[in-house]
């Protein structure tokens, strides 16, 4: 039987967590086993950027985070689930800071890309006789479906659903519906938006039995990969880089539509990788240039002149801290 995980970013009992639980609903109709987190019931610490899980990862001596929270607890729970769904209060257009938080949280630690490399370093190192360790293999789990609705007070969230699209690609998982719903605070009282949250769930009950042939049930977005409306315009050009998926395209309007045309061979890199954010090959290139740029910085840290311009900032001037009683 497949397992559906519900996690919910609202307040207890609030429409985060009705909506969710509506969209649970819709999974056991379709034979599910289904469990709900409410995130904010969880201890949950922000990203230092220490940068610690990175140089663990790069030389194959783990997957590891300098925080002891309930972070692992969640991300084990999503990865041992055949699907997921994310019911989240929309903040000034955007997610929620406490999602924010946890999608830290994922990268670059849970990154697909990173935790494959670090697999092969760590079996490299083993194989020539050295001491390693190899990520937990249930970190690497690409193309889990997963679904994400987003609930605002007003009608600004614009950017909520690039918001959700981005979390999934550090873990690479396939997103089956990504929805904003404006004015929730009759959200429970309307009809068409409980029976959508119903839907989702459905749709993301069968994907989860199905990942393999699982696929995106969303509105169409102007990306023509990734689905998403949002975009950096290249001042001075026609060009249009996705702000999820990162594919840079051309924008132009047709019959009065806007559309991004990627051309083929701006999509690839030297080596024929597509370069797309959220497949395993853009994973792959993130991983590679994560890597290089980690031992490029371990390098100039062991040098005199970075030495001496982090002594000149540290003697500059020093942080001003609160009173504390």
């Amino acid at each position: 039987m497949a397992k559906v995980l519900g996690v919910s970013f609202g307040t207890k009992n609030g429409n985060n967590d009705s909506i969710c639980k509506e969209a649970l609903m819709g999974a056991v109709e379709e034979g599910c086993e289904v469990e709900f987190i409410r995130a904010m019931d969880l201890n949950i610490k922000h990203c230092t950027g220490c940068i610690t899980c990175v140089k663990m990862l790069m030389s194959g001596q783990g997957n590891m985070c300098i925080h002891k929270d309930d972070f692992d607890w969640l991300f084990f729970k999503m990865a041992e689930a055949d699907g997921i769904i994310m019911c989240d209060p929309i903040f000034e257009t955007g997610a929620s800071g406490l999602f924010h938080t946890i999608m830290d949280r994922f990268g670059p630690r849970m990154d697909t890309g990173n935790n494959v490399i670090a697999t092969h370093i760590a079996e490299k190192i083993a194989a020539e006789g050295g001491k390693s360790k190899a990520p937990d293999p249930r970190i690497i789990c690409p193309g889990k479906p997963v679904s994400y609705i987003g609930i605002g007070g007003s009608d600004w969230g614009t950017h909520v659903q690039s918001d959700h699209a981005i979390q999934s690609m550090t873990p690479t998982w396939k997103v089956i519906d990504n929805e904003w719903v404006p004015w929730s605070k009759r959200a429970l009282l309307d009809d068409k938006v409980v029976a959508r949250a119903h839907q989702i769930g459905v749709n993301l009950a069968r994907a989860a039995k199905d990942p393999e042939h699982a696929s995106y049930q969303g509105a169409e977005g102007v990306c023509p990969h990734c689905h998403a409306n949002d975009f950096y315009l290249v001042p001075g050009t026609d060009k249009a880089i996705c702000s999820v998926c990162g594919l840079e395209g051309h924008v132009s309007v047709v019959d009065g539509k806007i559309q991004v045309e990627y051309r083929h061979d701006e999509c690839y890199d030297e080596r024929g990788l597509f370069r797309a954010h959220d497949t395993a090959e853009g994973k792959q290139i993130h991983g590679e240039d994560i890597g290089r740029m980690e031992g490029e910085l371990a390098q100039l840290q062991k040098g005199d002149e970075y030495k001496q311009r982090v002594a000149k900032y540290k003697a500059f001037i020093q942080p001003t801290m609160p009173s504390r009683g």
